[in-house]
């Protein structure tokens, strides 16, 4: 199943993320489909730190790809996709095992 999601780049303490569309069982880090934006949270402003194809990602949702829930939701905040946005949980870190 193809899904469109973030893939982080940038250096350390200067995260910057890619928008792509792969598989949904590869790494964020590997090889990516195609690249359908950018999104750079460290902008001033709102306009500059997202910057979307938007032809492209209506074309991917039409065959099918399903958007992450960060992606959906932003998908939602700039009108390409219609509904509500949903709740992003975030798993728990694991605990070190202690020795």
């Amino acid at each position: 199943m193809l899904v469109i999601r973030l893939a982080r780049i940038g250096r350390k303490n200067t995260a910057q993320f890619r928008v792509i569309l792969q598989e949904k069982t590869q790494s964020p880090k590997s090889i990516a489909k195609e690249q359908l934006g950018v999104y750079n949270p460290l902008a001033k402003e709102r306009k500059d730190q997202v910057k979307l194809n938007v032809e492209r990602i209506k074309f991917w949702l039409s065959k099918g790809a399903q958007p992450s829930e960060t992606m959906h939701n932003m998908l939602v905040e700039f009108g390409i996709t219609e509904g509500k946005k949903k709740r992003v949980v975030r798993g728990k870190k694991k605990e070190e095992a202690k020795a």
